[in-house]
């Protein structure tokens, strides 16, 4: 594999849900992808809100951490090959950042890069219900060639556990990258016949 295949950028914004986050960085790893982190401040409160682990957690699995105040990092150059950027949880807030080209810090300026680039941006959208406003900058990112995946479970893979089913949307996430890290349930079709 390329230099550029071997790295990807992971951002964690504050909707809920950083558990996609930290489970993308674990499957990342044992894949022996590069990663680079970025944190905006309200992932952080959002982080002591819902999880049993820490900041410190997270950053101990990734091969790199920026802070995201840090507009200068390697991660914020086209220059500096990545597979693409991951945003786990995305927030409407980091959404519309990256959807005006608004990049005042190191998270929403890495998705422009990454955008710039035709790299893969795929933000995971964590916000419900949804206005006219959130639904103009999911098509404003989608127009410029991101992908919004939104972390809906799949219930045919009947998964028996919370785990199960951040795994099985990971999983489906990383096949976006053409990542294969063995832990989603593939559909096999259904068993009734043709009638």
């Amino acid at each position: 594999m390329t230099t550029r295949s071997r790295r990807m950028i992971v951002g964690i914004s504050g909707a809920s849900g950083v558990v996609y986050g930290k489970r993308i960085l674990e499957v990342l790893r044992d894949l022996d992808i590069e990663t680079h982190l970025i944190m905006s401040r309200a992932a952080c409160i959002t982080l002591a809100a819902e999880a049993d682990f820490s900041k410190q957690d997270l950053e101990a699995l990734a091969t790199t951490t920026h802070s995201n105040k840090d507009i200068g990092a390697v991660c914020s150059s086209g220059s500096y090959k990545t597979l693409g950027m991951i945003v786990a949880p995305c927030s409407v807030k980091t959404l519309a950042e990256i959807a005006t080209g608004t990049t005042d810090n190191l998270l929403s300026r890495a998705a422009d890069v990454v955008l710039k680039e035709r790299r893969r941006l795929v933000l995971m959208l964590r916000e419900t219900p949804l206005h006219l406003g959130h639904i103009r900058n999911m098509a404003q990112v989608t127009e410029m060639g991101g992908i919004i995946y939104p972390p809906v479970p799949a219930f045919y893979a009947k998964p028996q556990s919370l785990g199960e089913m951040v795994d099985h949307t990971v999983g489906r996430v990383l096949d976006l990258f053409d990542l294969d890290p063995g832990i989603v349930r593939r559909w096999q079709g259904t068993q009734a016949g043709a009638e």
